[in-house]
């Protein structure tokens, strides 16, 4: 295993006394030893960050752009040894963590044109009377050093979505990747560093809550983007002060399934929906609602889909289902779902837990009350639910704190509209699930899921501060 894993301060690796291990959440075992960072070192970290904003700031729109598909290269060039530490360290399925890596490639593909055309426009001053020979020139500027806080269940494309935005607009970043799951973000640090991006462009910082406490009250960041649980990313915000906060948060990802679907493909997306990375991502299948109509039959070619689905070693090819990241997280699980049932839902597949593996799980007659209804499984759980009227569906999906995504199986197209209207969500999927996402499309939720969005050039707009500049460029009348 060797020597404990170093930090990146800056352009420079650093060990510590202190160090956490990473542990394979499959077998158990002791994966690496990776340092942590103090506060004493967070306050360095800041430091190297502010110093580097003022060199970050004035590169020039073609040297971001060479930087990022630098990256985006060596990423390609280290794909597999990226999606096997995915699975080493966060248990997710060698296949998915292929997908992870490819995803990530994209992102900072994606950042490197983007970096290219950061907008501006020029705004006629003389629309107003006594501007006459007025002009207006407005531009984006990059706001300042960003603090990034990202999870475990995506430690390579999540990371990179608070990275390759901050590089793209001249912001440099200081990461604090989950505990679960640091090895691939140091893996990222060892590449940014080859990038030729000033010193203190990135620097990769695990450490304990306290620490990150203490970088989020610091007014020395000017954002902060965190994605993970509502109830830490709300409490962050409170101690934030005066920075700008993005918050990707929770979700409980309904589904409608309308009676002229196509229940094949309603079927077989949500048993991908449901159940990819063990239901631990926001925007997984949780809640499927099926016209009274349509419901056996859906039930019927769902639980068939549900049933091919293969799990174990996620180092194993054909695993599709892995283990939870932890047996703690599986326990839960499986007492949510013991709970359900003694309330009176009907198991329908799954419900029993081998170590930190849960199986597939679909639950009938549930009710709003439920936790499995009511909150973030966040595990290999789907709910089947029947209603009469589209109406009904639309209000009982919204009745949720969370508002992420949903989808939508139909072809009328006026209930379409109608779902973009009234659905309380950041996007509406048609004959498409929830967990859909295009790594350049806006991304984010309303309610509890979260403040703003990401999507590389949505979130250079957060990140960034539109500043306006107005000429007077009257004749003066003078010869």
């Amino acid at each position: 295993m060797g020597s404990a894993r170093p930090f990146l301060i800056g352009n420079r690796w650093r060990h510590s006394a202190t160090t956490a291990p990473v542990l394979n959440p499959f077998t158990g075992d002791r994966v690496a030893e990776v340092c942590q960072a103090g506060k004493t070192e967070a306050e360095e970290a800041i430091r190297a960050s502010v110093t580097a904003f003022s060199a970050t700031r004035r590169l020039p729109a073609h040297a971001r752009a060479v930087a990022l598909g630098t990256i985006a290269g060596m990423l390609t060039a280290r794909r597999e040894e990226l999606a096997r530490t995915i699975t080493a360290e966060g248990g997710k399925p060698i296949s998915d963590a292929r997908r992870e890596a490819s995803r990530a490639i994209q992102t900072f593909t994606v950042a490197a044109e983007e970096a290219k055309r950061i907008p501006g426009e020029v705004i006629p001053m003389d629309l107003s009377p006594g501007m006459d020979g007025s002009l207006g020139i407005a531009r984006r500027f990059p706001i300042g050093p960003v603090l990034g806080i990202t999870p475990f269940n995506f430690p390579l494309n999540l990371v990179a979505h608070k990275v390759a935005p901050c590089l793209a607009s001249g912001n440099p970043i200081v990461l604090k990747p989950a505990p679960q799951t640091p090895l691939t973000a140091l893996m990222l640090g060892e590449i940014v560093l080859e990038a030729g991006l000033p010193p203190g462009a990135l620097s990769v910082l695990p450490c304990d809550n306290s620490v990150a406490e203490q970088m989020v009250m610091d007014p020395r960041f000017k954002v902060l983007s965190f994605t993970g649980s509502a109830p830490v990313g709300w409490m962050l915000k409170a101690k934030s002060g005066k920075k700008r906060v993005l918050l990707e948060l929770g979700g409980n990802g309904g589904v409608i399934v309308e009676p002229d679907a196509d229940l094949d493909l309603a079927a077989q997306r949500c048993a991908v929906g449901g159940y990819v990375y063990s239901g631990q991502t926001c925007i997984s299948v949780q809640r499927v609602f099926v016209h009274d109509h349509v419901y056996d039959r859906f039930v019927k070619q769902f639980l068939a889909r549900v049933g091919t689905l293969q799990s174990g070693d996620p180092s194993d090819e054909a695993t599709v289902i892995g283990p939870l990241i932890n047996e703690a997280a599986a326990r839960r699980v499986e007492d949510w779902i013991g709970e359900a049932v003694a309330q009176g839902a009907k198991l329908l597949a799954g419900g029993k837990r081998s170590g930190s593996l849960v199986e597939a799980t679909v639950l009938a007659d549930v009710t709003p009350e439920m936790k499995v209804s009511r909150c973030e499984v966040f595990g290999p759980v789907v709910t089947v639910t029947r209603y009469k009227q589209f109406e009904e569906a639309l209000g009982v999906l919204n009745d949720s704190e969370f508002g992420l995504q949903a989808g939508v199986f139909t072809r009328d197209v006026e209930r379409v509209f109608r779902a973009y209207r009234d659905l309380e969500v950041g996007t509406v999927l048609i004959n498409e699930i929830p967990t859909f996402r295009a790594d350049h499309m806006p991304y984010g939720g309303v309610k509890d899921s979260g403040l703003g969005r990401e999507g590389v050039r949505y979130a250079i707009e957060e990140m960034t501060e539109l500043k306006l500049l107005v000429l007077n460029l009257k004749e003066s009348g003078n010869v």
